[in-house]
């Protein structure tokens, strides 16, 4: 199998980026895209080139390093599924791949297909986390939590923090992201001990840094941990929530 490559580069934040031609020969249907680019360094480095720069941690779909955008779409062609699990059977024997970093505004490029995700981390620092002073650790059945409960609040944790969600939103809105970690935690006894100040906090970070959802839905079509778009309905609820609790505090 053979693959026509149009490959972004671009040697650092503040240099001017382009789109560079690569043929790569030999390929076969079950190699993941990040194989490919593994092949394609290998023979770039072996003929005295510099090598492509992208991102990948542990390959299974589980760290959300892996983001690209492939042919204008984030990850990969398959829907719900990241870059290390895109398989080269979705091409066709000699088509023209684009591949390019993640385009968001909130993602400045480090260098060729590498971005900067760190406004998703400043919205976890915000308030993604369980601050309270708990004391000795309770056994693991003093606060009873309903199973569907936990099933929900599992299914929102299952996001991996990729970004998918940005790249795909044409306003580049973090809302899907955001949602799920402000529901999840919402749901669990501890965690929503701290739901109002979370809120505030989460989603003050998350306007500063990213676009207004307006329900366009790319973003579920792109999440490899098929986070529902209901999820983006949290932000404003928890919004108003902690809007009219620090009223009724007053």
């Amino acid at each position: 199998m053979k693959l026509n490559l149009e490959i972004w580069r671009q040697e650092g934040p503040e240099a001017k980026g382009r789109f560079e031609k690569h043929t790569v020969e030999g390929l076969d249907g079950s190699m993941s895209i990040l194989e490919m680019l593994d092949r394609l360094n290998e023979e770039l480095v072996n003929s005295g080139q510099e090598q492509v720069t992208f991102e990948s941690d542990c390959r299974e779909g589980i760290c959300g390093a892996c983001g690209i955008q492939v042919s204008d779409t984030p990850h990969g062609p398959a829907r719900n599924t990241p870059a290390c699990h895109q398989r080269l059977r979705e091409f066709k024997d000699g088509q023209t791949v684009r591949i390019e970093p993640f385009r968001a505004g909130s993602y400045p490029v480090l260098r060729d297909l590498m971005v900067n995700r760190h406004a998703l981390d400043q919205i976890l620092e915000a308030g993604g986390h369980v601050a309270i002073n708990a004391g000795t650790a309770p056994d693991a059945d003093a606060v009873p939590v309903g199973h569907e409960t936990v099933e929900d609040a599992l299914d929102f944790a299952a996001c991996i923090g990729c970004g998918a969600c940005v790249a795909a939103c044409p306003n580049g809105s973090a809302h899907l992201y955001l949602g799920a970690k402000l529901t999840h935690l919402a749901m669990l006894p501890l965690p929503s001990q701290e739901r109002t100040q979370r809120a505030k906090a989460m989603v003050d970070v998350a306007e500063e840094n990213f676009g207004p959802c307006s329900n366009y839905g790319e973003c579920a079509a792109v999440c490899p941990a098929n986070i529902p778009l209901s999820a983006v309905a949290a932000v404003n609820k928890e919004r108003l929530r902690a809007t009219f609790k620090r009223k009724l505090a007053k």
